[in-house]
């Protein structure tokens, strides 16, 4: 019997089409034909990122509300987070100021460890992701 395949990681969005902006500008990703932005069309409920070739990677799902996580104090728990990977500290450092600019939160800055670079953020809906050097 064969595994099934993974589709796509599917994030909640109260604002549907700026929690896709943000990873699709952060990622390099691009949308699905037909989900591209257009005028007046901001009260979108689904929206898909894929690669150049059209492999799927990430999908929004409209909600009406959501707790922002509070990582990492326990009060509300992560639940789910991505992991990024650079090359360098000095990538590392570039992604993070893209990352800010973007509208991501610095949530924790382990910058300087030598053991293992990286900072954990919050994306503009509050779910954390990391971006560390490996």
């Amino acid at each position: 019997m064969s595994a099934p395949h993974l589709l796509h990681t599917v994030l909640d969005a109260v604002e549907v089409r700026r929690e896709a902006e943000f990873w699709r500008q952060l990622l390099g990703l691009v949308y699905r034909p037909g989900d591209e932005a257009g005028e007046g069309d901001d009260e979108v409920d689904w929206l898909v990122l894929t690669r150049d070739d059209g492999t799927r990677v990430l999908a929004f799902q409209q909600v009406a509300e959501q707790a922002r996580s509070t990582w990492p104090s326990p009060e509300v728990p992560q639940q789910l987070h991505l992991d990024l990977t650079v090359d360098t500290p000095a990538e590392l450092s570039a992604q993070r100021d893209r990352a800010v600019g973007l509208g991501a939160k610095v949530l924790l800055d382990r910058s300087a460890d030598e053991d293992e670079q990286l900072y954990v953020f919050a994306d503009p809906e509050g779910h954390p992701f990391c971006i560390f050097v490996a």
